[in-house]
């Protein structure tokens, strides 16, 4: 599946658990907009256009942005896991994944923000 259609599948996911979310092409997109008010989480590939996830996760840390991050890949290995939850990544999904997982993962950090 396309980066488009894995976000569009994503973003329908979560909206159908009834859950807000907005869908971002490129980590400058994200930055552009608004953070969130209230509990939120970023769901992150790790291969993004321009820079990749793991290196976009420190530029948010190194900017003072705390948001949780939820890592998706279609190509992880064990080094690249353990280098995003080093730096604080929450979970770490190998594509394909159960869309329960990710379900579960985001109502995990709700729980613990709440």
């Amino acid at each position: 599946m396309t980066m488009p259609g894995v976000r569009a599948s994503i973003q329908g996911l979560l909206k159908s658990a009834r859950l807000r979310c907005a869908s971002f092409e490129t980590a400058e997109e994200f930055l552009r907009n608004k953070q969130p008010d209230g509990p939120s989480c970023l769901v992150l590939d790790v291969s993004l256009p321009g820079v990749n996830g793991l290196d976009f996760q420190r530029q948010l840390r190194d900017a003072g942005i705390q948001i949780p991050i939820i890592f998706i890949t279609g190509h992880g290995d064990i080094p690249m896991t353990v280098r995003a939850m080093k730096s604080g990544a929450v979970e770490f999904l190998t594509k394909p994944f159960q869309d329960q997982d990710l379900l579960d993962a985001i109502v995990r950090l709700w729980i613990a923000t709440v």
